[in-house]
């Protein structure tokens, strides 16, 4: 098994391999996709090869994507993983092959924070529910709103402020904005106050998969059905924008949430971990 960082050039090799299975292999074809396959020192997409054949590839990033629709090779790519001892805040991707990869990496690294099993989901045809109306692209102008509702977002789900960690996270949201993947319902209270109700993201896109992240609805509109029609419209935008299908992956603990997304039309169709460092 011969593993290496892939170089520039062999984008449509590793793009050939993720669109064996576009939905589990998302989040890595989208970086590939946006920056190649090695963009910057010390990030970029590592291969396993048997002769030319590339059976596996790792993301190698701010978090770690290992992709492998046999799973041959991941042992090897991890291990080059634990030589280069680079720091990471996860290692996220379908279920099998994560869990592989920190079978190897967890000899090196701490207890991690959490794990977590998420079915990953998939729609292909319109929503069954009608979209929320009053659903939109984000607007720079509305960061100073947004921002709460992102970091609001994440420390629920996570269980920390994603601020703890330096300007990454404000970059990213202000990132999907400009690109203009960035949804929100925006509503005034009584004081005439704008306040975001409901957000989501296009997070990553690649190979036809347009896969949802971040989605959030203010805590006391929750049960209003806000959660169903915002996402049922963020979905009407990714088909009409060119995808063929629209995913996401949700906590196995979140039944509230995985209510809405059967609402929508969303079925099962795969499983996601996410190892939080």
């Amino acid at each position: 098994m011969d593993v290496r960082a892939l170089a520039g050039g062999e984008e449509r090799l590793a793009l050939d391999l993720c669109a064996r299975d576009p939905v589990a292999a998302v989040l890595a074809a989208a970086r590939i996709e946006e920056a190649g396959v090695s963009p910057l020192i010390g990030t970029g997409a590592w291969g396993a090869f048997e002769g030319t054949d590339l059976t596996s590839l790792l993301w190698v990033g701010a978090n770690l994507v290992p992709v492998s629709p046999t799973g041959r090779g991941l042992a090897a790519l991890a291990g080059q993983a634990v030589q280069r001892a680079r720091r990471f805040s996860s290692v996220v991707g379908d279920s099998s092959a994560v869990h592989t990869v920190w079978s190897h990496l967890a000899q090196a690294h701490r207890e991690p924070r959490q794990v977590r099993r998420q079915p990953s989901l998939a729609i292909t045809a319109a929503p069954r529910v009608p979209g929320h109306p009053g659903v939109r692209p984000a607007r720079e102008s509305e960061l100073d709103i947004l921002m709460p509702a992102s970091v609001a977002m994440f420390t629920e789900e996570y269980g920390y402020s994603p601020l703890s960690s330096g300007v990454g996270y404000q970059r990213r949201v202000r990132q999907l904005v400009d690109q203009g993947r960035s949804f929100v319902v925006i509503e005034r209270d009584g004081g005439g106050v704008p306040r975001v109700v409901f957000k989501a993201e296009i997070g990553a896109q690649a190979l036809g998969v347009a896969q949802l992240q971040g989605v959030w609805v203010e805590p006391s509109r929750r049960g209003e059905g806000i959660g169903a029609a915002g996402t049922a419209a963020v979905v009407e935008h990714a088909l009409a924008s060119g995808a063929h299908t629209v995913s996401l992956y949700v906590n196995d603990y979140n039944t509230r949430a995985r209510r809405t997304y059967r609402r929508v039309g969303f079925a099962e169709v795969g499983e996601y971990t996410t190892i939080v460092m």
